[in-house]
């Protein structure tokens, strides 16, 4: 083989790094916007004790996630009511763009202090190009965000360990 084969493998490469800064810059200049927007509205909407966080990591990597923070407003009278109420605060929803300019969608759940936790703390939602991302997904990751939360504050009894669920 002679130098001169490597020449498709060298433009291959060229235009790998052009589509990551594209996605990179359509990050930058819209979706990260977008994305804060759509959860903002969701955090104002419904105020159930969530915020919007825009984070930076390590390098150039950035994400968006909304994160419970604190407990409902409207709900502190009721909790009040038990004086050993804990509340699993930190359950976040993620939208972190990855190294190669794609946007990967996490759910964090919380975890309680000793706890018999035996289920997964996070879950991958799935990994889109930016211009997949839009108002629609986002609020359908958001969906899904709050029916796993709730999953975990009130589980089922056939998912508890020592049940089954029985037909009869």
């Amino acid at each position: 083989m002679k130098l001169e084969h490597l020449e498709e493998r060298i433009l291959d490469y060229k235009n790998s790094i052009r589509i990551v800064v594209q996605k990179r810059i359509l990050w930058k200049t819209s979706i990260k916007d977008l994305i804060v927007s759509v959860l903002k509205k969701a955090e104002d909407l419904y105020a159930i004790g969530w915020q919007v966080q825009e984070l930076n990591w390590i390098h150039s990597s950035e994400a968006v996630n909304i994160t419970f923070d604190s407990f409902p407003p409207d709900m502190i009278e009721l909790t009040n009511q038990l004086p050993t109420y804990q509340f699993l605060q930190g359950g976040s929803l993620v939208f972190s763009q990855l190294h190669n300019g794609d946007i990967n969608v996490i759910i964090l759940f919380p975890v309680a202090e000793n706890s018999m936790h035996l289920e997964s703390e996070s879950e991958d939602m799935g990994t889109y190009t930016p211009e997949d991302i839009n108002e629609k997904l986002i609020v359908e990751k958001l969906d899904i965000f709050l029916e796993e939360i709730i999953k975990r504050e009130v589980p089922t009894l056939s998912k508890k360990m020592g049940f089954s669920k029985d037909k009869n």
